[in-house]
């Protein structure tokens, strides 16, 4: 890259975009919760951006930025590569079958525009639940569920990944909050951080794989957008990942909860 090109992108970053990675980011790094979650509604409800033009830039966002937390997470041995795997044998197959379906569809159309908005605040209904409810649920899961059939742990880590492979390609929601409660409950034993490690390796291929097809197949990608939230996003998930043993859980899932929750009213109520 010679200097004129370096000066033009540097002319093309935009603060606001660097400041929404950069925040967004260290929420990553901290709980593995926020990347899609946060990101896609800011684009949308902030910047005015087209609602699939937000997802796939927030899917190739997140892909970058969840590898610069992955190498954090696995240096610090905080990565289960077996539940990864187990992840993504459900989720990669089912994301490619997705974005089939969606180049089928007319994505400008304003059906399918009211579509995406509907299903991502559904997703974050659902994500500000499982933030809100995930002690409550694992003193009732623990309460009622022993030692957990490997096999069947096995079979379900696979359909949760599938599951995560539709939502997420569709609305770019999910691998974060709705990955992280569902491997707490199949996997109870594991340290919270090795869960939170294991749910952004997984989401690497996940978002990698949607983000390319919204790219290549959809082609709603805003690369100028898609810089300046990366300028912000790299070093912020980092910052988070380093300091995520010292900030108490609770305080971040209940603030990202309540945004959750104002967000989804503003796409409903739109």
């Amino acid at each position: 890259m010679n200097t004129a090109q370096i000066l033009g992108f540097l002319h093309s970053i935009q603060p606001l975009y660097v400041l929404s990675g950069l925040v967004v980011g260290t929420l990553v790094g901290l709980t593995g919760v926020g990347g899609g979650s946060l990101m896609t509604p800011i684009l949308i409800l902030l910047f005015g951006i087209h609602p699939a033009t937000a997802v796939g830039t927030d899917l190739l966002y997140a892909s970058a930025t969840k590898t610069a937390g992955t190498f954090v997470h696995g240096y610090n041995k905080n990565v289960d590569w077996r539940v990864v795997g187990r992840l993504a044998l459900g989720s990669v197959p089912m994301t490619a079958l997705t974005i089939f379906v969606l180049s089928r569809l007319n994505l400008d159309s304003p059906e399918m525009q009211s579509l995406i908005t509907k299903v991502l605040g559904a997703a974050l209904l659902f994500t500000a639940i499982s933030l809100f409810f995930r002690e409550p649920m694992m003193r009732v899961y623990n309460r009622r569920v022993r030692e957990p059939n490997p096999r069947l742990v096995r079979n379900l880590t696979i359909l949760t990944g599938a599951i995560l492979g539709v939502l997420v390609s569709i609305s770019s929601v999910g691998a974060g909050a709705i990955g992280v409660t569902a491997l707490i409950l199949l996997y109870p034993a594991m340290p919270a951080s090795r869960i939170v490690g294991s749910d952004i390796a997984h989401a690497v291929p996940l978002t990698l794989v949607a983000g390319i097809g919204h790219w290549l197949v959809l082609g709603s990608i805003n690369w100028v957008v898609l810089d300046s939230l990366l300028v912000g996003s790299l070093p912020g998930i980092v910052i988070g990942s380093i300091i995520a043993t010292r900030v108490p859980d609770v305080v971040v899932r209940i603030t990202l909860g309540v945004t959750l929750l104002l967000v989804c009213a503003r796409f409903w109520l739109s």
